[in-house]
């Protein structure tokens, strides 16, 4: 009897310890995520943050132990959603315009026969270049180039064109991060040096960066690392327009054309399969409109990897940042995540 009795208070103890590792707060009723995320702590492991703003305020709060809201992690695919920004300060500033081909800047791609992709292609997943669909599953991935230069010599030299630009959408990290070199080459500053400058700094993101550690090239598609609470500095800066803080970081003009569908009846090449519901603008995902076509709910996410999103119906913001090693199952448990969420508010 003292040894079952001992197991059950050992079985207790350990449901007792996860519980005080993750920290909820919440000023309403989520019970069914909070039973949902202790359930499943396994599976979602140690290292996560989850954030849900509305009206100025945290609703929702759930941090670890090894991972607490002010921490910056790996973002992955959301990375996109902040070069894409960065792109569109040098359109604000007249320094580049969506319409130009980007053999512009980099007359190489002409001589491959790919001088016709422009910026908003680029923007859009629309090069037309063939990607490798494996690569593009893993998110966050190493970059084995040294440099922009580097990469962009190897999408000129090896990528085929597969489809005329503007005619096909295909999800990868093609023209991102040839963009990134594009910014480079008029900027004479490092990527990473850029997203700080123009877009880190002005809202007051703290822990985020696009630099490599490892010294090898910046990764414009899924390179960046950042806090929860940062990445929604930034969606509220889209959300009121391009304004944050009382201060400009975007023009109007520049957050609508973000966050426009530009080409909607496009013929998708590849796309991930927890995408195939939804369009892409730029750098994000439009989940859903209003009766006039106007998007609503968009996110920043892909096949695997941390997730980040702004619904304007219901007016709040979410992300959920994982830290740790990602996979599929993962990336259903955040789409659980999210879904949960947003039953909780009206």
């Amino acid at each position: 009897m003292s040894a079952i009795l001992s197991k059950s208070c050992r079985k207790c103890s350990l449901a007792l310890i996860f519980m005080l590792n993750l920290q909820f707060s919440s000023s309403q009723d989520f019970v069914d995520l909070k039973t949902m995320i202790k359930n499943n702590g396994k599976n979602l492991g140690k290292e996560y943050t989850i954030v849900v703003q509305k009206g100025g305020k945290n609703i929702f709060l759930a941090e670890t132990d090894e991972l607490k809201f002010k921490s910056p992690s790996p973002i992955g695919y959301a990375s996109a959603w902040l070069s894409a920004a960065l792109v569109m300060t040098f359109v604000d500033q007249n320094k580049l315009s969506l319409d130009d081909p980007i053999s512009k800047y980099i007359p190489e791609l002409k001589r491959h026969m790919k001088g016709y992709i422009t910026v908003k292609n680029c923007l859009t997943q629309t090069t037309g270049l063939d990607i490798d669909a494996s690569g593009v599953m893993k998110v966050a991935q190493k970059n084995k180039f040294l440099n922009l230069d580097e990469e962009v010599e190897f999408f000129a030299s090896k990528r085929l064109i597969v489809d005329n630009p503007g005619e096909a959408f295909s999800y990868s990290s093609v023209g991102l991060n040839m963009l990134g070199k594009v910014l480079e080459i008029i900027s004479k500053k490092s990527f990473d040096r850029l997203a700080a400058e123009r877009l880190f700094r002005p809202l007051s993101m703290r822990t985020a960066t696009f630099y490599n550690e490892e010294g090898n090239a910046p990764n414009p598609t899924t390179g960046a690392s950042c806090s929860a609470f940062d990445y929604i500095n930034f969606m509220q800066m889209l959300a009121n327009k391009g304004m944050f803080n009382g201060k400009r970081i975007l023009s109007e003009n520049a957050v609508n054309t973000l966050l426009t569908i530009h080409f909607p009846d496009i013929r998708a090449r590849f796309t991930p399969d927890n995408t195939r519901d939804f369009q892409y603008a730029m750098g994000c995902w439009v989940e859903d409109e209003d009766e006039n076509e106007k998007g609503m709910i968009f996110s920043s996410f892909g096949p695997l990897g941390s997730a980040a999103w702004f619904d304007l119906k219901k007016k709040y913001f979410g992300a959920v940042i994982l830290g740790d090693a990602q996979n599929y199952q993962k990336t259903a448990m955040i789409d659980q995540i999210r879904k949960l969420i947003d039953e909780s508010i009206d």
